[in-house]
């Protein structure tokens, strides 16, 4: 048996989500993620040049269970269902990426590859070139607007907090213990409030 751990990129990468998910973005460091895996750091750099490499590949792998098939039966509606269904429950396996992934698709070929899908399928079904991108835009500002934040986990759970002050809000101390849920049905509310907007003014 060898005396070093076998490095591999694969096995890297999980290394450095498991930190992630367990310590955050700020946690992971090449000399950290070295220490989990038992080797030096300068080991890791025949297989990732940087720790923003890094972060990318980590980031393409969650990306690949983002679901974009749905465009493949010319049906852009439920293409844009799927894919924000998917790429929702993707983030919320772990959220402590979630603000790197938010700044774009960058050089992200997974990111890419699935943008270009979106587009094509939309642009295939009548929409304009600046309507699809405006349409995936919009997709992604609510998928990430629900991977950031949790709307129902944000409120006291003192009843008197909100009865004495805000009348109208007086079973909100009751939103954390049904937070998960939800989170979901105002997540699909949204989501399909804005597919179906956009059949309203399908082109053609």
């Amino acid at each position: 048996m060898p005396r070093n751990p076998i490095l591999s990129a694969s096995r890297i990468r999980t290394a450095a989500l498991h930190i992630i998910d367990r310590d955050g973005l700020d946690g992971l460091s090449m000399r950290k993620l070295a220490a989990e895996l038992g080797v030096q750091a300068a080991s890791l750099y025949g297989h990732v040049s940087t720790k923003d490499d890094l972060l990318h590949e980590v980031a393409a792998g969650i990306l690949e269970k983002v679901d974009v098939s749905g465009f493949e039966s010319g049906d852009w509606r439920q293409g844009l269902l799927s894919c924000a269904r998917s790429y929702r429950a993707a983030l919320a396996e772990h959220p402590n990426i979630v603000p790197f992934l938010a700044y774009g698709p960058a050089h992200r070929e997974a990111s890419l590859r699935r943008l270009d899908v979106v587009h094509g399928g939309l642009v295939s079904a009548g929409w304009s070139r600046r309507e699809a991108t405006m349409i995936a835009a919009s997709l992604l500002y609510l998928v990430f607007g629900a991977a950031l934040t949790s709307f129902s986990s944000g409120f006291s759970e003192d009843q008197a907090f909100y009865r004495d002050r805000y009348p109208n809000l007086d079973k909100a101390h009751l939103l954390t213990s049904v937070a998960r849920e939800l989170d979901h049905d105002s997540f699909e509310l949204a989501l399909n409030a804005f597919v179906t907007g956009l059949a309203a003014r399908v082109p053609g």
